[in-house]
């Protein structure tokens, strides 16, 4: 029999005999169990003033209060809405069972069931609450930047390490720099990073999107016009580079760049003077931080952007890889996002079931870091308990790291949940074996999980 750390388990079911073999079966594991015959005694049991327990084993079909019911009363109490439910059923695909996951159960057992099964359950369940108040006395006691403030860099990778340190290197500098990556990787966010530490951070931060402007208004977007230089030119216009005086230009997207445009931006580059339509010449403070998802050095090869150019921007390069290949990354930004969009919502999910946390982590997002901030927008808006499910989550169940799946959604949808789940871990744990070439501590990290519970999730799934 496995071991565990001591606990309470209340175990909510009408039939005596199956309460009385859980009861066995925790004792013998260090729990004290409680229990009651049907939901409205559970809810006079908790309301008498005892400590929530740890866990509630939950049975669905029972008289009076059933097991749906009390599930509803438990997530709409502020006193125990964090105590993860698992439920109790004979048909683990019933719309029941469906329903009480949608509502914000952490699992659900069948019977008959495995002891070894429902221990593992209860330890999961209890651990998952565990961390659950530890991050939120954590936000309490040292705030939002702690967790991410808005517009701030997250990331505990290996690869955004290093970008941080490239950040701090060339923050203090006046070089150009050149962000690259794919589109939705945060190009933005070390722009801005790099200004807010530069001696640069008092002035301001004038950003454009190159392609987001037509191409006959470009040029008079970043450097102004004269009264009178084209017909409804009615006044002096100030543009982007004369209005980031003292501060910092980011243009994104550089790669569209019109060549005519290119060809003034090397001018503005070298002279530090910008040409406004008209004819003045002023002179202009400003550093300079580009960005694109395009390969520059094809383009230059295929003669749609200057050589000259380029040099003047590549001085510094940052490279921000796709979120695919620094997995690590995925929860801490999923955590800040469900922070960040949740925080006015006193009823809001406040954090990710197991299962919603695994196909968080198997999942590719083409679209990087912003499809992941609208996935977890859309578990937001879907989630019915205190936790976000896999059912809240808009990502097709079983996808690889490759986008191919390793499992067809109605070979999933056809098995248990518990058992779909996983085969999902398994792929997941065996996916980070391979690419860390068996190394299991750098296969953890890939995981974003410490060595000790990719043991264990090892042993419990039989992977050599």
């Amino acid at each position: 029999m496995l071991n565990v750390s001591s606990g309470v388990v209340l175990i909510v079911d009408d039939e005596r005999h199956l309460r009385q073999s859980l009861r066995e079966t925790f004792e013998e594991t260090g729990y004290r169990v409680w229990e009651a015959e049907d939901g409205q005694a559970a809810l006079d049991l908790l309301k008498q003033g005892k400590a929530a327990p740890d866990v509630i084993f939950l049975d669905l079909k029972m008289p009076r209060l059933d097991g749906l019911a009390m599930l509803r009363i438990l997530h709409s109490s502020a006193d125990w809405r964090r105590t993860p439910v698992v439920v109790i059923t004979s048909y683990g695909t019933s719309d029941s069972t469906i329903e009480a996951m949608k509502l914000g159960a952490f699992d659900y057992i069948t019977k008959p069931f495995n002891e070894e099964e429902v221990v593992r359950t209860a330890r999961r369940a209890t651990e998952v609450a565990r961390l659950a108040r530890e991050v939120e006395a954590l936000r309490a006691e040292v705030g939002e930047r702690k967790i991410g403030a808005e517009g701030e860099l997250i990331g505990q990778s290996p690869a955004m390490r290093e970008v941080f340190k490239l950040i701090g290197r060339v923050a203090p500098m006046d070089a150009n720099v050149l962000i690259t990556g794919e589109s939705g990787t945060g190009k933005e966010l070390v722009a801005r990073a790099i200004h807010r530490h530069s001696q640069r951070s008092g002035g301001p931060f004038v950003a454009i999107n190159c392609p987001a402007v037509p191409e006959s208004l470009l040029e008079s977007e970043l450097f102004g016009y004269e009264r009178g230089a084209f017909t409804g030119a009615v006044h002096d216009y100030v543009g982007r580079f004369e209005a980031a005086a003292g501060g910092t230009v980011f243009l994104d997207e550089i790669g569209d760049l019109p060549a005519s445009t290119q060809a003034k931006l090397l001018r503005t580059l070298q002279e530090h003077v910008v040409e406004r339509l008209g004819g003045r010449r002023i002179p202009v403070d400003f550093r300079l931080i580009a960005a694109t998802n395009r390969d520059l050095e094809r383009l230059l090869a295929d003669g749609q952007f200057r050589e000259d150019l380029y040099y003047r921007l590549n001085v510094v390069r940052i490279h921000l890889p796709p979120l695919r290949e620094r997995r690590a990354d995925i929860l801490p930004l999923a955590e800040a996002f469900l922070w960040k969009h949740s925080k006015a919502q006193s009823d809001a999910p406040h954090g990710f079931t197991e299962d919603a946390t695994r196909l968080l982590l198997a999942h590719d997002y083409p679209g990087n870091v912003r499809e992941l901030e609208n996935i977890v927008q859309h578990a937001i808006v879907l989630a019915r308990g205190s936790l976000i499910t896999a059912a809240d989550l808009p990502i097709p169940p079983g996808q690889s790291e490759s986008g191919a799946s390793p499992f067809r959604a109605v070979d999933l949808l056809s098995r248990p949940l518990a058992e779909a789940v996983q085969m999902l871990e398994r792929e997941l744990i065996q996916g980070a074996l391979a690419r860390a070439q068996g190394n299991k501590a750098e296969a953890a990290r890939l995981l974003g999980i410490n060595r000790q519970l990719l043991y264990t999730k090892l042993k419990e799934l039989g992977i050599e």
